[in-house]
């Protein structure tokens, strides 16, 4: 991981219009290049961020104290910090457990556990919307078209194409999409695609005016499945953005990112990529419901954190844009451990050693001080590696320390570092909205649209199909699944978009297929190539399973069959016998 990420870049003079974020210093990860990286600014469209890390905490300060004389909490100021040298206080023991899984689904269950909600409310206001634009042209779609359109967005993911039309057209026609829906119907659907009612939309200087009013439904459902994701020990707070480029207020501008123009959104994960909670980013970030204000950057973490489980011992973890003390003694009270990586100008009082002095005493010199603030004990360490970093934590300390290899430009060879436990902790654990955004990104959802909301709603799409792939490779994990057996995100995606564009929703539950039709079916694949067998929800589904005449014959594909006959299967496409003596199609789409 990038040095720059965690140790944090300078920053220079801003204009402060009371809607933009404090610039984000993401930090995720200590070990890292020799490589020194200006800080990536965040700011809205038009809006310039030069404001020094010092000035803009004191800025920032000072309005707070402004607009509310009588804090509601004890604000950290006035601290004492003591030095301490080889101290290991207690790790609180995590007190929730996790439920191990009972089966593994099929991928096409984990992808609708998440978004069967999402996928009615879509149905509803998508038939309202396109009613409210023209009562003579009635339009209805319905739940199996809205699962074919959502389908056929996962499969455009996968392939990439330039246009949509493209999938259609003779030239570089893709079957699985042009079989399942005409690209006017697909056009259609997505022309109306709604996800709120817009005469109950609150007109904007309003009390009351919701900038996400058009997505809010979907929004809350989906973070609402994603909330019953049982959650590991482990969690960690990021940002991640959606790029995009078209008209809207809520935009946001990077220049030092690679995809400058996007959404933001902040993201409670576990280690592993995992989505337990998230919330786009509007412009303005409130008080959490019930907390003390202690700051734009603060308030949204208890947000986020309004999801976990009190008294549990959680440890979470966030960067240095996220850290302070204030925010550390809340979760806390709380019972949710934390560390992160923190800019000096937020340790008041704390003094520790010059860079200078920290680089003469060569790399892996640290210092530790402790201090105790509402009742809560606070650790604070400074790390010197390529440059020095800060860190602050309730229950992490430096020792016990581990030694890692570093290379050394003046003797050209490697070297070992002494590194803080707190550090090791922190490369552990941080990190996981981070891989979240490299997997969504590898078979991104690009479909062009003029509405500024079709990009977030792609988006989720996307990050519910990683999450559904997440919680398929824990559950088979879980459960002794080889992972050289676990499907790959790209065969997941490709399965789950199979199943969506040719199953119906509302066929009957059968319950697990039979052993002995499943194993044959796998072990024909085992012993060499052969005809590709649908997945098995679409093999059950009992839905469009005609027998066609082939001109050519073809070996039946019911496992322990070895007939050659010209019946197949019109869907699933693979020869299958149906004579008197035995009907191996009945038993293909049953068993």
């Amino acid at each position: 991981m990038n040095t720059s990420m965690f140790y944090g870049r300078k920053r220079s003079q801003a204009v402060d219009t009371g809607l933009v974020l404090p610039c984000d210093n993401s930090e995720d990860e200590l070990d890292a290049s020799d490589e020194e990286n200006e800080e990536d600014r965040l700011v809205n469209e038009g809006d310039i961020d030069e404001e020094s890390d010092h000035e803009s905490d004191q800025g920032a300060e000072q309005r707070h104290e402004e607009e509310e004389e009588e804090p509601p909490f004890i604000k950290a100021k006035d601290l004492t910090w003591r030095a301490v040298t080889k101290t290991i206080p207690p790790v609180p023991q995590w007190k929730a457990s996790f439920p191990l899984p009972l089966e593994v689904k099929a991928p096409v269950d984990y992808f609708r556990q998440l978004t069967q909600e999402a996928t009615e409310i879509m149905v509803t206001q998508t038939n309202l919307y396109a009613s409210q634009c023209d009562i003579n042209k009635p339009f209805n779609v319905t739940s199996k078209e809205m699962e074919q359109f959502i389908g056929i967005a996962q499969y455009m993911g996968i392939f990439s194409f330039p246009t949509t039309r493209l999938y259609w057209s003779t030239a570089a026609r893709v079957d699985c999409i042009a079989n399942t829906m005409s690209v006017n119907r697909w056009e259609t659907i997505k022309r109306y695609l709604h996800f709120n009612n817009n005469e109950e939309q609150v007109p904007a200087g309003h009390p009351g005016y919701d900038r996400l009013f058009k997505l809010r439904p979907l929004l809350t459902a989906l973070k609402s499945s994603f909330n019953t994701v049982p959650m590991q020990e482990m969690l960690c707070v990021d940002e991640q953005i959606v790029p995009f480029k078209g008209k809207s207020g809520i935009k946001q501008y990077n220049p030092k990112k690679t995809k400058r123009w996007g959404y933001k959104i902040f993201v409670l994960a576990d280690c592993h990529g995992i989505v337990h909670n998230f919330k786009v980013y509007t412009g303005t970030i409130t008080q959490a419901e019930g907390m003390p204000d202690i700051g734009a950057s603060g308030n949204i973490v208890l947000q986020l954190c309004a999801v976990i489980p009190k008294n549990q011992s959680f440890k979470l973890f966030f960067d240095n844009w996220f850290c302070g003390i204030d925010l550390q003694v809340q979760l806390e009270k709380m019972k949710i451990h934390s560390v992160g990586t923190v800019r000096p100008s937020r340790l008041p009082n704390c003094t520790f050693s010059d860079d200078k002095i920290m680089k003469t005493k060569g790399r892996g010199a640290f210092e530790e001080k402790v201090t105790k603030h509402d009742g809560v004990s606070l650790r604070a360490v400074k790390w010197h590696d390529n440059r020095s970093v800060h860190l602050l934590s309730t229950f992490a300390a430096a020792h016990p320390t581990t030694k890692v290899k570093r290379w050394d430009k003046k003797t050209q060879q490697m070297v070992e570092v002494e590194r803080p436990n707190i550090v090791s902790i922190y490369n552990k654990s941080m990190g996981g909205v981070d891989l979240l955004d490299s997997m969504v990104a590898l078979y991104r959802t690009k479909v062009r649209s003029k509405k500024w909301y079709h990009r977030l709603f792609f988006h989720m799409m996307d990050m519910a199909m990683v999450q559904a792939w997440l919680l398929y490779r824990r559950d088979s994990t879980s459960s002794g699944v080889d992972q050289t057996a676990q499907l790959s995100l790209l065969a997941f995606k490709s399965e789950v978009a199979s199943c969506l564009c040719k199953t119906d929703s509302f066929c009957s539950k059968r319950g697990r297929p039979s052993l002995s039709v499943q194993a044959g079916l796998d072990l024909k694949r085992r012993r060499g190539p052969t005809a590709p067998v649908p997945p098995a929800p679409v093999r059950l589904d009992r839905i469009d399973h005609w027998s066609v005449y082939s001109e050519n014959r073809g070996r039946c594909k019911y496992p322990g069959c070895n007939g050659i006959i010209k019946v197949k299967c019109m869907k699933c496409d693979v020869f299958l016998c149906h004579t008197p003596d035995r009907n191996c199609f009945f038993s293909f789409h049953t068993k």
